[in-house]
């Protein structure tokens, strides 16, 4: 299996995959590629959360606004997964999480260099670069990564810890503090609903359904489901990916909340 990932809209994917299909016989699974143009931590973020319900998997992920420029182009290598992406950072919050949910002795994350020729286009190395390199990487195999002539090793690292030549990508971290029931954290994506995802553990509001605390100043029940709060009113609740979201019954909370993605978000309550 190959996944697809990209900020490319359409028609461009259909490109990708047809040069993967011409080299392999993969099954080519997309992900999304509507995801947020040139926003590398919106995509590493979604990735992060998307990823690691696959089986074992080539993940192609190419969200690159260096394009064309002298940045490296990626292969991370985590147990039976890889992922082939620019050295931008937006692999590794996606690869950290493969390694820490694996079965068994958890993995180190393992980066090799992709080396290639001049492309054809200097703006779409999606289809040039790294759609090749999915589909090489697909055929000889995850575990023989390194006999392939273009791949270099670069480093491995504990999912604990941070690269030292690689391009990273960290969330902030938000501050809790429970004796006075404040958090401060940030917005890290706004999804197609309108639902502003905050960095702030869900643990936070957890058990306090039907309280009220404040989103910069905005009051706001908690509740466990949209359907706790009337249709068009506003709720904080825990987002399946267990942080504190703003969002709306039916609605958008960024517009109700005036939150976006980067914005502070200060809960009291």
């Amino acid at each position: 299996m190959i996944t697809l990932a990209s900020d490319f809209g359409s028609p461009y994917p259909a490109a990708m995959k047809g040069v993967v299909l011409r080299r392999s016989d993969a099954r080519l699974v997309d992900v999304a590629h509507d995801l947020p143009r040139q926003d590398v931590r919106a995509a590493a973020f979604w990735c992060r959360e998307t990823l690691p319900y696959f089986p074992p998997a080539v993940h192609l992920v190419v969200v690159d606004p260096g394009v064309g420029t002298d940045r490296d182009a990626l292969v991370v290598r985590v147990g039976e997964h890889a992922l082939v992406a620019p050295d931008n950072g937006v692999a590794l919050p996606a690869a950290r999480r493969l390694a820490s949910e694996a079965a068994g002795t958890v993995p180190d994350v393992e980066c090799f260099g992709y080396d290639y020729d001049d492309p054809a286009s200097a703006t779409f190395h999606g289809r040039d670069v790294f759609a090749p390199a999915a589909a090489e990487i697909h055929e000889t195999g995850v575990d023989a990564l390194e006999t392939l002539d273009l791949v270099s090793p670069i480093e491995s690292f504990a999912p604990t810890e941070s690269p030292g030549s690689v391009v990273d990508c960290r969330f902030p971290e938000p501050t809790v503090d429970g004796e006075v029931g404040e958090a401060r954290g940030e917005v890290l994506v706004v999804d197609d609903f309108g639902n502003a995802i905050t960095n702030v553990p869900g643990s936070f509001v957890a058990g306090r359904e039907g309280d009220t605390v404040e989103v910069n100043g905005v009051p706001a029940p908690v509740a466990t489901a949209f359907a706790d709060v009337e249709a068009g009113e506003r709720l904080v609740t825990v987002g399946s990916h267990g942080f504190v979201e703003c969002d709306v019954n039916r609605g958008r909370g960024d517009e109700a909340f005036g939150l976006a993605p980067g914005d502070e978000v200060v809960l009291v309550g």
